[in-house]
């Protein structure tokens, strides 16, 4: 059984990818071999840079994204591909089942 630290540290993944979204910006992120910048991932979902950020920022407390800087542009990398990888493919996996 988990304790309730490893409890929170899950649910906060749990919450972040739970939204179409950030799941969709996560797929976005491990698909792309070049870095993609959140003014990149806003034109492509067809967003405003705030909204997506607001999102990232949620990715980012949960542990499956980062940010660097380049000048004044903020890059998205995955900071955990193998789970990420997991996630993709449990969710063909839900999908196979439905």
């Amino acid at each position: 059984m988990l304790n309730d630290d490893e409890i929170c540290k899950v649910s906060k993944v749990f919450n972040a990818v739970g939204n179409p979204i950030r799941f969709k910006m996560l797929m976005l992120v491990m698909e792309t071999e070049r870095p993609l910048h959140i003014k990149a991932i806003a034109r492509i979902l067809k967003m405003d840079y705030a909204a997506v950020y607001r999102h990232v920022k949620v990715l980012e407390k949960s542990g499956l994204l980062g940010i660097y800087e380049v000048g004044r542009s903020r890059v998205l990398y995955a900071k955990n591909t193998e789970m990420m990888r997991h996630m993709a493919e449990l969710a063909k996996i839900i999908l196979q089942k439905r």
